[in-house]
């Protein structure tokens, strides 16, 4: 059964892409219906950012080949395509906010308020209602009407100047500037609807992108505001003691992290190399890091001395955190992946099995669970429109001749 956690809880879902959808997919995770307004005929973009590509159908309500990246973000969810820009569009949108408790869109500032779709125009129906907004660069600023992606986003908010080798920037290589905003943002959501419930009033949220790339920077930041000093890229290396980073073995590479006193010496009797112990450059975790051009060419070495499952069992004898270095492959068949049942199937209509991520949240009485295939585009639309605000069969035929829905 899906959780309950949120039972009772509607969210009209006028985004896409990507941030904003992770967010509605959380909360649809956590057992809000979530009804997602797409364009007719097209729908999310994101339905055609493959390959790869599930199979599909050709039809009204059917799913044709949707790209992979539309089924990481959007299931637990029904889909209604209705035309925002008509004004029979904007007149059923705001009929479904009006039974919804949340309205989460990420448009550019001010885009929907053109269409009587913003945030005032809606509090003025329902002051009870929660109104997520998430844009780029915020509401307000010089760059608040620019464009932007998750790469501009890793590159502007300093998240690229951390990341990679010395002598390069690099991008992390998942979108990770949208999945944090999408994490910010059912967070500031639930906190939104806390605060409805004490007072009785809604509020607005404005989750730019910027700054939650900046935001999590957390102690890479701090780090900087306390001291002046800007953080050098270290590639695979840590900020920590010594060693915290990835290096070769015989065969494949392995991540070690060894940063205290504690460790070093276990890592060190597991390598069977206690005599680094009594080298004063390498004796304390400070001494560690002044000297750490001096110790990694050392630990390389004693590190390729062996292949990486057997440095793997001696380590883990030896309660040193370290892990392999994975393929996703490897990941999938990792048993405590598989243990803790990260990867599940559902039965979609169009594709047959259909393997999805599963919510890493565990609840003990309101359990994740129970989890509904990605929509087929306007695959709810009657469903919705007929059953939640009583349109005619008639009417929803005419509407559709029309291209409204």
């Amino acid at each position: 059964m899906p959780s309950t956690a949120l039972a009772g809880i509607r969210v009209l879902d006028l985004s896409r892409i990507l941030a904003a959808p992770l967010a509605t997919q959380m909360l649809a995770d956590l057992g809000a219906e979530v009804i997602k307004v797409e364009r007719p005929g097209s729908g999310d973009d994101s339905r055609t950012y493959g390959p790869p590509f599930a199979p599909g159908a050709e039809g009204e309500g059917e799913r044709t080949d949707t790209a992979a990246f539309y089924l990481s973000c959007n299931r637990n969810k029904r889909s209604v395509t209705v035309d925002h820009a008509t004004a029979e569009g904007q007149d059923l949108i705001r009929a479904l906010a009006a039974r919804s408790d949340v309205v989460v869109e990420n448009f550019r500032a001010g885009t929907l308020a053109k269409y009587g779709l913003g945030h005032e125009d809606l509090r003025e129906i329902d002051p009870r209602l929660v109104y997520l907004s998430v844009t780029g660069f915020g509401q307000s600023g010089p760059y608040a009407s620019r464009p932007g992606y998750d790469g501009i986003f890793q590159a502007m908010s300093g998240m690229m100047s951390v990341s990679g080798h010395p002598e390069e920037p690099m991008k992390v290589g998942v979108s990770m500037v949208d999945i944090l905003t999408g994490l910010y943002a059912s967070t500031a959501v639930l906190a939104a609807l806390r605060h409805r419930d004490a007072t009785g009033e809604g509020q607005f949220i404005d989750l730019s992108l910027l700054d939650c790339g900046l935001a999590s920077l957390s102690h890479f930041a701090m780090n900087y505001l306390v001291s002046g000093e800007v953080p050098r890229r270290r590639g695979n290396g840590g900020y920590g003691g010594i060693p915290s980073q990835a290096f070769q073995c015989a065969d494949k590479p392995i991540f070690l992290v060894a940063g205290n006193d504690k460790q070093f010496a276990a890592f060190c009797a597991a390598a069977e190399r206690t005599d680094l112990l009594q080298d004063e450059r390498f004796a304390t975790t400070s001494a560690r890091i002044a000297h750490r051009e001096e110790i990694l060419p050392v630990l390389e070495t004693v590190l390729r001395t062996r292949t990486r499952d057997e440095w793997l069992v001696l380590l883990d004898r030896h309660d040193v955190p370290a892990g392999p270095y994975n393929e996703l492959p490897e990941v999938f068949a990792d048993p405590q992946i598989r243990h803790r049942e990260m990867l599940v199937e559902v039965e979609d209509p169009l594709s047959g099995r259909l393997a999805l991520l599963a919510n890493p949240i565990r609840f003990t009485a309101t359990p994740v669970g129970g989890y509904a295939p990605p929509p087929a585009l306007g695959e709810h639309t009657a469903e919705v429109l007929t059953g939640l605000l009583g349109v005619t069969r008639d009417r929803l035929a005419e509407l559709r001749a029309r291209g409204v829905v």
